[in-house]
């Protein structure tokens, strides 16, 4: 629903999150979030509630079974991964992992 509303506060209805994850962090991997209106011809692309989550196979293959999720804190939201099943540690900060392969 978060997503629908990014949509529809920057007047583009086709605006998709884009989940990505590169090397780097504390613990190897680290996860990132784009908004993107454009699909790859690599992207998976995922439909819940009326927003959608377009994300690369390599990317798929690190995060597969991952939920994705808009947190509200007192601190900020933002939009997170609650939840890794690969991941055999991670960081502090929540972005920042390592997986079992």
């Amino acid at each position: 629903q978060q997503l629908q509303k990014i949509a529809q506060d920057k007047s583009n209805p086709q605006l998709k999150l884009r989940v990505l994850v590169e090397s780097g962090g504390c613990y190897g991997f680290q996860y990132k979030f784009q908004l993107t209106d454009q699909v790859n011809d690599d992207d998976a692309v995922f439909e819940n509630s009326g927003g959608q989550v377009v994300i690369d196979e390599v990317s798929l293959s690190l995060l597969d079974g991952a939920t994705v999720d808009y947190v509200e804190e007192l601190i900020g939201s933002s939009f997170q991964i609650v939840k890794i099943p690969m991941a055999t540690s991670g960081c502090g900060c929540g972005a920042s992992f390592d997986i079992k392969i």
